[in-house]
């Protein structure tokens, strides 16, 4: 596996010169448990280090997926692969060339990516006006750039493959917008825009994209924003909930997934009766 002219991570024309490109951002890749199986559907999960992203790679464990664990915590991302034959990929995806890197790197292990769920995120919380600017930047640049960079190159091999899904997480903050979370909003109705226009383009090719709407989960997302989730409504959930619906999700080729189902009213409220529903935010929030 080598990079071609593009810098992408796919398979470059036959007889193409081979080198490797070091990027800072990837760490050695190491494999767990029983010897992998190259015959096995092949799940890429960024953000497998805890919370959703973990929970999720264990439910494809569970039947049987050859697993690609990536995320910044080394040591958390070995304790999510105990057991299994996945391999970890340790990387930074906000860093210069993470992404390429890490698909790279995944092609190289296994040969294909069945499914990619494009799982590593970070949260922000506060009034914009006061957001620090280098804030605004790391949020975007991970929520929302370096997920499309490493669908970009992943989605290469898929096409070819002609087979292969892709998994976004979006946010009832990306449907309606959320008072305190401007920026975190924007890059999730980015990534929900991007889902949609992106299913649109791959008609016919065998690949599908699913985004995946979720509630709070009982994850530290929120602790790691700065701010602990604080409202009584709506609950949060957990991340074996979510996970079990990414599963089903996958397994059906469904286009969206909303955890819980009735997340998809606030946006039906506001797109039938705006007015409402912005009466009804200011008062409950």
């Amino acid at each position: 596996m080598t990079l071609t002219g593009s810098g992408s991570a796919h398979d470059p024309p036959a007889g193409a010169a081979s080198h490797r490109t070091t990027v800072p951002g990837l760490a050695r890749a190491r494999e767990h448990g029983p010897q992998r199986r190259l015959d096995r559907r092949v799940a890429l999960v960024t953000g497998a280090s805890s919370g959703i992203g973990a929970a999720t790679a264990r439910r494809f464990a569970m039947d049987g997926w050859q697993l690609l664990l990536s995320g910044r915590d080394r040591n958390c991302l070995e304790q999510t692969a105990s057991g299994t034959s996945a391999v970890v990929l340790p990387a930074d995806l906000a860093a210069p060339g993470g992404p390429r890197l890490l698909a790279q790197s995944a092609l190289r292990a296994t040969g294909r990516i069945d499914v990619l769920v494009a799982g590593a995120g970070i949260g922000w919380a506060g009034p914009f006006a006061a957001m620090p600017h280098t804030d605004i930047d790391r949020v975007l640049a991970l929520d929302l750039n370096a997920t499309l960079h490493l669908v970009r190159e992943v989605l290469p091999s898929m096409i070819a493959a002609g087979r292969g899904r892709v998994v976004l997480f979006g946010s009832p903050a990306g449907c309606v917008g959320i008072r305190e979370e401007a920026v975190y909003s924007a890059a999730k109705a980015g990534l929900a825009a991007f889902a949609e226009a992106l299913r649109q383009e791959l008609r016919g090719t065998g690949v599908g994209v699913t985004l995946v709407v979720s509630g709070p989960a009982d994850t530290a997302f929120y602790t790691r924003r700065g701010r602990p989730y604080d409202r009584s409504r709506p609950r949060q959930i957990s991340p074996g909930s979510v996970a079990g619906v990414v599963w089903e999700a996958v397994r059906q080729g469904r286009d969206d997934a909303y955890v819980p189902g009735w997340l998809t009213l606030p946006s039906r409220v506001r797109a039938l009766a705006p007015g409402l529903y912005r009466r009804l935010l200011d008062r409950f929030g």
